[in-house]
């Protein structure tokens, strides 16, 4: 592995957490095969235990790839829970970016944007975000001050599980992050709440904001320096890379501009030692790792964490048709995953931001961003449940740099990390927040980041730009980030997730696309958690 951590995993027998969100559980503390006093009394095991909050974000249950989940069963399929699965999907389908011609519970209906308060893969991500915060709030709790001080640990341990604890706060700010950007105001418990019988309170979307951000600002200066924690763990450049994401979604998120704040985080980002990947396919494949361009990955190992998401998902899902599996170091595709594609200029992601058209369907092919399959596919998507109509992206592989293939032998499952935090996505807030009036910045060096990105893409200077507007870096965004679980936010953000000025293949439902209401820029809060939870309130439109 590519990591010592996730070994900790393994040295801990965690038993899973039955925990439907939709219950007055979800103050609940995990339970362990050992005794929990036992497991905290010990200051070897905080190790193992904090692999298990990193492990939240990678696996879905204590097995792998199936079985002893961590979500209950009977509400989300083991492997569609996973987390990253879970946030590609609903950050990817509703958008032009993705479509996907499985029949699966929940999928039609994310294109087309029709989902509901039962809607399958938005209740999937609240369970997973309200299992991952449980687990990191017991850890928060047991390791305080107070307890360790009671437990007689020498000043060496308390002060190594304070690192550890101010890791957890991370994991669990990362996960109230993603509920602040998909779900708006929900359930809210943190170390304070014991584990009990009552309901948790529905904490406001802007009151939520404020508490993240607060955590963050006092984590940067609890973790460590940026690039001197173990690989795959977070570090102060983790901190301000999620503060810059909070202030530039801000204005959506309470009301508020915080552009200027967000170049002030953006800028420690880009300071802190990381440099751009000199090429851009390296860091989709199984040696990412020696990326230095990678701020916070989600690791994946194909023999030791197993599951049917993550970056698994990413490599089987878009592979099909005329696709040799071993070229991308898997035995076998799924033959589901594909970007928008239609014959009209401007209509679909890879016709508006590669030059895609009938006359040159292969698009802008200088940009090494460019990574859509052709042969054998129908430019046109007349026919999402055919696999043959649109053009798959060929961004994520199961081999290294060097062509070698992953550790898997039966081709299953992926070595390649997800890189949830990377420089080029820093690069292009610090632009926007330029653009949108923050101040602390300035245009030279906004065109500096973007022009190094696009010199990566295309090989040389030959495309760099002499001015930037706001339209270009949604458009970049999309070139660069795509299907990395950004494009939702960024289009809403930029007022054309629900809007009819950007039109896309099958948006709404509707083969040549139509604007859907503005609700639809929240997902719902499961009915069963409504039902449960007399505390709660539905998000408007469901």
């Amino acid at each position: 592995m590519k990591t010592k951590l996730f070994k900790s995993v393994f040295l801990v027998s965690l038993i899973a957490i039955i925990l439907s969100s939709c219950t007055k559980d979800l103050n609940r503390s995990p339970f362990y095969g050992l005794n929990t006093d036992n497991v905290y009394n010990d200051p070897s095991n905080y190790i193992h235990v904090l692999a298990k909050l990193y492990a939240g974000l990678s696996l879905t249950g204590n097995q792998g790839p199936a079985g002893k989940p961590d979500l209950d069963p009977s509400s989300v399929d083991e492997g569609y829970s996973q987390y990253i699965r879970t946030l590609f999907n609903i950050e990817e389908l509703p958008t032009d970016e993705a479509v996907c011609n499985w029949n699966d519970p929940g999928i039609p209906e994310l294109h087309q944007m029709a989902w509901q308060s039962d809607g399958y893969w938005s209740k999937a991500m609240y369970y997973r975000i309200f299992y991952q915060i449980p687990l990191c709030n017991e850890f928060i709790r047991e390791s305080s001050d107070a307890n360790m001080s009671s437990r007689g640990f020498s000043d060496a341990d308390q002060t190594t599980i304070r690192e550890y604890r101010a890791e957890a706060r991370f994991l669990r700010a990362l996960s109230y992050y993603h509920a602040i950007d998909l779900f708006g105001s929900v359930p809210f418990v943190d170390e304070n709440d014991l584990p009990g019988s009552f309901y948790p309170k529905q904490i406001s979307r802007v009151d939520l904001f404020n508490y993240v951000e607060s955590e963050l600002l006092d984590l940067q200066n609890l973790l460590p320096d940026p690039r001197t924690n173990e690989y795959g763990r977070v570090d102060k450049a983790c901190a301000w890379f999620l503060l810059a994401k909070l202030y530039l979604n801000a204005e959506v998120y309470t009301g508020q501009q915080r552009y200027t704040d967000c170049i002030t985080y953006a800028s420690k980002v880009a300071t802190a030692g990381y440099s751009l990947e000199p090429v851009y396919a390296n860091l989709f494949r199984t040696d990412n790792n020696l990326s230095n361009e990678i701020i916070f990955p989600v690791t994946f190992d194909g023999l030791k964490t197993t599951s049917y998401g993550g970056t698994t998902f990413l490599v089987h899902c878009a592979v099909g048709g005329t696709m040799n599996p071993l070229d991308f170091g898997i035995a076998g595709g799924w033959s589901g995953y594909r970007a928008t594609v239609d014959s009209t200029p401007d209509f679909g992601f890879a016709n508006h931001l590669f030059g895609v058209t009938p006359q040159n369907p292969k698009g802008d092919t200088l940009d090494s961003r460019n990574m859509f399959w052709t042969n054998g596919q129908v430019m046109q998507i007349n026919d999402i449940s055919s696999f043959t109509y649109g053009y798959p992206i060929t961004k994520w592989k199961n081999i290294s740099s060097t062509g070698a293939p992953g550790s898997d032998p039966t081709g299953g499952f992926v070595d390649t990390d997800f890189p949830m935090f990377r420089l080029a996505d820093d690069y292009l807030m610090y632009a926007e927040a330029v653009l949108r009036g923050g101040t602390g910045g300035d245009m030279a060096t906004a065109l500096g980041y973007v022009n190094a990105i696009r010199e990566r893409a295309y090989g040389n200077s030959s495309h760099d730009m002499n001015s930037i507007d706001l339209n270009f870096i949604l458009d970049e965004r999309g070139r660069e980030l795509e299907w990395e679980a950004q494009r939702r936010t960024d289009l809403i953000r930029f007022g054309e997730f629900t809007s009819g000025s950007y039109l896309w293949p099958w948006k709404g439902g509707v083969k040549q696309g139509e604007a859907v209401g503005d609700f639809r820029n929240l997902y719902p809060i499961p009915i069963d958690d409504i039902i449960a939870n007399p505390n709660l309130v539905q998000n408007p439109g469901y």
